[in-house]
């Protein structure tokens, strides 16, 4: 697994027990924000692979 879509996780699970489990302040979403984004980007960056080579 990619070190960017750990990290992903780890965002998204810190932003659900800090939601459910306080009154999460508006700085506390951006992990969800951040989470989501580096997650898509992460997993688009893995499957896009080598470019072909032109002959």
């Amino acid at each position: 697994m990619d070190a960017g879509i750990i990290a992903a996780v780890v965002m998204l699970i810190a932003w659900a027990v800090v939601t459910v489990t306080t009154e999460a302040p508006g700085y506390v979403h951006l992990l969800l924000t951040i989470g989501f984004f580096l997650l898509i980007w992460r997993i688009v960056a893995r499957s896009s692979g080598q470019p072909p080579v032109q002959k």
